[in-house]
């Protein structure tokens, strides 16, 4: 590991000294960010592969959107809720029509999408399913992470995220992910009201399921008259190489979580969409947010999806994914670290060939922060990579070349 510089070490710890000790950050101090690259105090470039858990897909400080949020920042900024504004509507007619859908309840982060998801979800048992009062129940995956809200606690198997947080919300049943006999077997349940899964789970150590698992988890769902409810908060907006994972299996969610890459990481915005039948179950003064629809919020996540679609970024993230799983590929044949590859698009995971509780993970990930390539690892011995989208094939081939040459020198 490098030598930390004074100016690193004092701002360390500062936020050591003044701040809750909920990360565990790489001992790196960013100040400044361009496209696919992030620089640290002392002007060292790296490149960033995670991209703040992908929501950099447009890569960072992108000029557009930078220039629409300082634009809308200077002209109207936040009214709440209680007022109509000239944003609001034209995003909300933007976004349903990009996607398919009746109705969009915008919210700011990822873990809020996802309440507003349940919400909504025990609101339809209830007025239109015709579901007992207080009776529906939601089903998740095991390995799961969609926050770290007392729900979203409640619906892990992580212990790191649950430990000492009890009693938990009532109404949330875990099953295997990936297993299509555990689904059914649940929903004959009748109080089943919804099933709230990730094409690919993400935080899990991006764990990718059987080819068709999504499309028949969805028809399950449809022939028992419960909503399949898609969290693409880490998985949407063109990471995975489609602008939805879930277009892989031309699926239509009943409900889409939207976070994350919404803002191109300006800010944070987050969308659930929906049909009326299941929006419009939630009258006013029954959900809301301060925040949610705010004018800047809109006009920045209008653009960050204009700039997906206009520079064909998920088509980009296809493409690159495939030479990135290729080139890792090639790595695995040459040494006995790296146990297999697997992702889609750019959102791709390294697994080592040591244990969980091992730290050979974070090392690695410490020796490519030394050899200018930012990663984390998740699970302990899993490694994420996961580049904005912009990222250009010469790129991609140079960080190949830091990893390969990372790994293949690493010493634990």
């Amino acid at each position: 590991m490098s030598k930390i510089s004074s100016k690193s070490s004092n701002a360390i710890d500062l936020e050591n000294k003044y701040g809750a000790h909920n990360y565990h950050p790489l001992p790196v101090v960013l100040s400044k960010g361009k496209g696919v690259k992030v620089w640290d105090v002392d002007r060292k470039e790296y490149y960033d592969f995670l991209s703040a858990y992908s929501a950099v897909n447009q890569g960072h400080c992108h000029p557009r959107i930078v220039s629409t949020l300082v634009q809308q920042a200077e002209k109207l900024q936040l009214t709440s809720r209680a007022f109509y504004t000239d944003a609001l509507g034209e995003y909300a007619k933007y976004i349903t029509s990009l996607f398919g859908y009746d109705k969009v309840l915008p919210m700011n982060t990822g873990v809020e999408g996802g309440e507003t998801a349940l919400k909504l979800c025990r609101k339809w048992a209830y007025k239109v399913k015709g579901t007992k009062k207080n009776k529906a129940k939601i089903l998740f995956a095991e390995g799961n992470f969609w926050g770290r809200t007392l729900a979203a606690c409640s619906s892990s198997t992580d212990p790191d995220c649950y430990e000492d947080y009890g009693p938990f919300i009532p109404g949330f049943e875990v099953i295997p992910y990936n297993d299509l006999t555990s689904l059914s077997n649940a929903l004959k349940d009748e109080n089943v009201a919804g099933f709230m899964v990730e094409p690919i789970q993400g935080e899990a150590g991006v764990v990718v399921p059987d080819e068709g698992y999504i499309k028949e988890a969805y028809r399950l769902c449809k022939e028992k008259n419960v909503l399949f409810i898609a969290d693409e908060v880490q998985t949407g907006l063109g990471r995975t190489g489609k602008m939805l994972c879930s277009d892989y299996d031309n699926i239509k969610p009943d409900i889409l979580i939207l976070g994350k890459a919404l803002s191109g990481g300006i800010l944070p915005i987050s969308a659930v969409l929906s049909s009326d039948e299941i929006m419009l179950t939630i009258k006013p003064g029954q959900h809301g947010s301060t925040y949610g629809g705010n004018p800047l919020a809109c006009r920045v996540a209008q653009v960050a999806l204009e700039v997906i679609e206009e520079e064909q970024l998920a088509k980009n993230a296809f493409k690159l994914g495939e030479v990135f799983r290729q080139e890792m590929s090639s790595i695995i044949q040459k040494s006995d670290i790296i146990n297999t590859v697997r992702g889609k698009g750019l959102l791709n995971a390294l697994v080592i060939n040591d244990s969980p509780e091992s730290t050979t993970a974070l090392g690695i990930c410490h020796a490519l922060k030394d050899n200018g390539l930012l990663a984390k690892p998740t699970h302990g011995n899993i490694i994420r990579f996961a580049p904005p989208l912009t990222i250009s094939q010469s790129e991609l081939l140079k960080c190949c070349k830091i990893i390969e040459k990372t790994i293949l020198n690493f010493k634990n």
